[in-house]
């Protein structure tokens, strides 16, 4: 199989750098534009190239692709805060949806035969069913929800009309870093719960908030379906394969290991990992989160050849906990 030319949106990001080091890894050809807004420099790694600048840049991205050969884009770029969504929904509608069709445009222009977007399960919503199938019904709650949902749309319009295939995975909640400690989430004030529980464990926070105790769970607290980066990553990479060998075939599909884990129990297994014990904060809910929100993954399993290598919880926190310690050396050079 041919493995032709990918540019990576958002690649100096958390999950961005992770799809880059299993493009480079298995082989693709592979390049990064990214603002460095929320991305890192250190995150992407040697021989590379780096374009700085925006996905919305036309200018740019059409001299990126001419200049790579881009055939394949792999779309992370965008804003992920889903309480930002709320207070700030024009952001999103811009750099989610707005900035996504800028970028789609380019695509076309330039002759880009596959596309691989990086979605939420944020939207279905509050899935009146868990685990969730991607015919589940979209009804997002937030701003971030929906404008995933839309550019969605706007990617199945656009592949009925030109020689475009794509791919659209839905993430569940992403967790860990590389295993290699090469990558891993980098951003300050990150609200990820297994990155806060890390920091906590670390003496960077004094506490850890577990919003809700009285969800429909067995102790309370909201169940989420935590899938490894690195496993997220493979997915990508096996999703580029098909689309690359289906040039007809456009998929979408669910990201998870179709099973979940309680806050108290992620709490429990960094105690565990760290031997330490996290301060628990409880608070009230917070608007709009699930009892449970957990993947149905048949669909990616029965279309790619997908194995996850790292569907345990003490993995993921572990790798999150390296991770952690070595942005500490990081920063401390920098």
């Amino acid at each position: 199989m041919t493995k032709v030319p990918v540019l990576v949106t958002g690649g100096a990001g958390y999950i961005g750098s992770h799809a880059v080091l299993a493009l480079k890894d298995a082989g693709w050809p592979v390049a990064v534009i990214d603002n460095l807004t929320t991305g890192f420099r250190f995150a992407v790694p040697d021989g590379v190239p780096l374009y700085e600048g925006d996905i919305e840049d036309g200018a740019l991205v059409a001299r990126i692709i001419a200049e790579q050969g881009i055939k394949a884009i792999m779309h992370f770029a965008g804003s992920i805060i889903v309480p930002e969504s709320v207070e700030n929904p024009l952001k999103y509608y811009h750099n989610n949806t707005a900035k996504s069709r800028a970028l789609i445009e380019s695509a076309v222009q330039g002759g880009v035969a596959h596309f691989i977007f990086s979605s939420t399960a944020a939207t279905y919503g509050i899935p009146e069913v868990s685990p969730v199938t991607e015919d589940s019904p979209k009804k997002p709650i937030n701003p971030y929800g929906m404008s995933k949902l839309m550019t969605e749309t706007m990617l199945a319009d656009v592949a009925k009309a030109h020689p475009l295939n794509y791919c659209v995975l839905r993430y569940f909640n992403v967790a860990g870093a590389d295993p290699q400690a090469r990558t891993g989430q980098s951003t300050a004030g990150a609200t990820h719960l297994i990155k806060v529980a890390v920091e906590a464990a670390l003496g960077k926070r004094e506490s850890v908030g577990v919003f809700g105790t009285d969800y429909a769970t067995p102790d309370g607290t909201g169940v989420r379906d935590y899938i490894h980066v690195s496993d997220l990553a493979q997915a990508h990479v096996l999703a580029l394969a098909e689309l690359v060998a289906s040039p007809r075939d456009c998929l979408t599909m669910n990201c998870g290991y179709g099973s979940g884990f309680s806050v108290l129990q992620v709490l429990d297994a960094v105690d565990r990992v760290t031997n330490n014990k996290i301060v628990r904060v409880m608070q009230p809910r917070r608007a709009g989160d699930p009892d449970s929100l957990i993947s149905d993954n048949s669909r990616i399993k029965a279309t790619l050849p997908w194995v996850p290598q790292h569907a345990d919880l003490d993995t993921i926190v572990a790798h999150a906990l390296a991770w952690e310690r070595k942005l500490d050396e990081i920063r401390g050079k920098g």
